[in-house]
């Protein structure tokens, strides 16, 4: 296969990304801005603010990822970009500058999925170790802040063909994790918090029972070919909502955002010593639930479609509790599961050129007047 450097962008929501990767399977360069501390305030991204920011970071972040790459605008063979799926305005000023590089410099522009960046961020690290082989049918569950998908993979040609076989009906996993947390007063982003506070907690001290799903997707105009696997997390923050109000815990709540509120750069420490044991078993007992459900039905989904592989990809999957109890229920099923490392789990630009290598090779480039999808469905 011929070699290539694909220069990748990535501003989806709130990170403005860059990175150059060698045929799908080296990364040279890979530079995130975050825009955490922009949205912290909100407890949640604000999608005129990250526009603004993806307009201030774009340059610099493509520059560095060059310069640590040692590759010039001229000497990439491509850039790739993400169309879709994420926050329109977002999603364009990566586009736009994308679209006017590649005018510039008469390079191919490929456009890639977001979701099928991620998947990607699992091959690209798994070929980095020289592992290349990937036993099919793949089931993929991209789990994240927007996102909660199981996809039916399978190879044809150089790149993948995808078959939706379960979403999640309202919220998405990673949201219901930072709604809670914004609900407990624990900061944001409330996934990585919420996942090292449960270990101090009990789990079971809380019966969150899971979402029963028995009517058809209203949304789902697509033929379904077989059993679906949905997912439902808009019932679980009720239920939180329900037991903060019903066991009194606002006022525990307010005290705990006021201290915080005092500490410039709150670590965890901080949150840990403002937490009691009641809402340490809540949290715990919330993160079960959350855990449990997400394995319980991939797992069920890997068994009766008779995957021969198992990926877990996107923000969630970098939750300790997730990936152990993958491990164990894969392991039971015989099934090898794969992970990305947690800096690849999160928003990224090497998923990205990852991604658009296997476009490179059939020379699927994208036309100069395509432009963004914030609901851009993964086939």
């Amino acid at each position: 296969m011929a070699e290539a450097y694909i220069l990748g962008i990535e501003s989806s929501c709130d990170e403005t990304a860059a990175a150059v990767v060698r045929s799908g399977e080296k990364i040279v360069s890979n530079v995130v801005f975050s825009q955490i501390a922009t949205h912290q305030p909100y407890g949640g991204v604000v999608p005129e603010l990250a526009s603004r920011e993806h307009l201030r970071a774009i340059v610099p972040v493509v520059r560095k990822a060059l310069a640590d790459a040692g590759q010039t605008y001229q000497s990439v063979d491509a850039i790739a970009v993400t169309q879709g799926p994420g926050l329109a305005g977002a999603l364009l000023v990566g586009i736009s500058f994308a679209k006017a590089l590649a005018f510039a410099l008469e390079k191919p522009l490929i456009a890639v999925n977001h979701l099928e960046g991620h998947i990607h961020a699992v091959l690209l690290e798994e070929r980095q170790k020289g592992n290349h082989g990937v036993d099919f049918p793949v089931l993929a569950l991209v789990v994240s802040g927007g996102h909660t998908h199981l996809y039916l993979a399978r190879e044809e040609g150089p790149g993948w063909v995808y078959e939706n076989i379960g979403h999640t009906r309202d919220d998405a996993a990673g949201e219901a994790f930072d709604k809670v947390a914004k609900l407990l007063a624990l900061g944001y982003p409330g996934g990585p918090i919420v996942d090292k506070l449960s270990l101090h907690g009990n789990p079971k001290a809380v019966n969150f029972t899971a979402p029963q799903i028995k009517h058809r997707d209203r949304n789902e105009t697509a033929q379904i070919k077989g059993r679906r696997f949905d997912f439902s997390y808009s019932g679980i923050k009720t239920a939180m909502l329900r037991y903060v109000e019903t066991h009194n815990l606002k006022s525990t709540i307010e005290a705990r955002r006021q201290a915080i509120a005092k500490i410039s750069e709150p670590k965890f420490e901080d949150y840990l010593s403002q937490c009691d044991p009641q809402t340490l078993d809540l949290v715990a007992s919330f993160q079960r639930a959350m855990v449990e459900d997400l394995v319980g039905r991939t797992l069920a989904a890997a068994e009766a479609y008779d995957v021969a592989t198992l990926f877990v990809t996107g923000g969630v999957a970098a939750n300790n509790e997730l990936r152990q109890r993958f491990e164990q229920g894969a392991a039971m099923q015989g099934l090898p599961v794969f992970f990305p490392s947690r800096p690849l789990s999160t928003d990224n630009a090497a998923m990205i050129a990852a991604a658009a290598y296997p476009k490179f090779l059939v020379r699927d480039f994208a036309p100069m007047d395509f432009s963004a999808e914030a609901g851009l469905v993964l086939r």
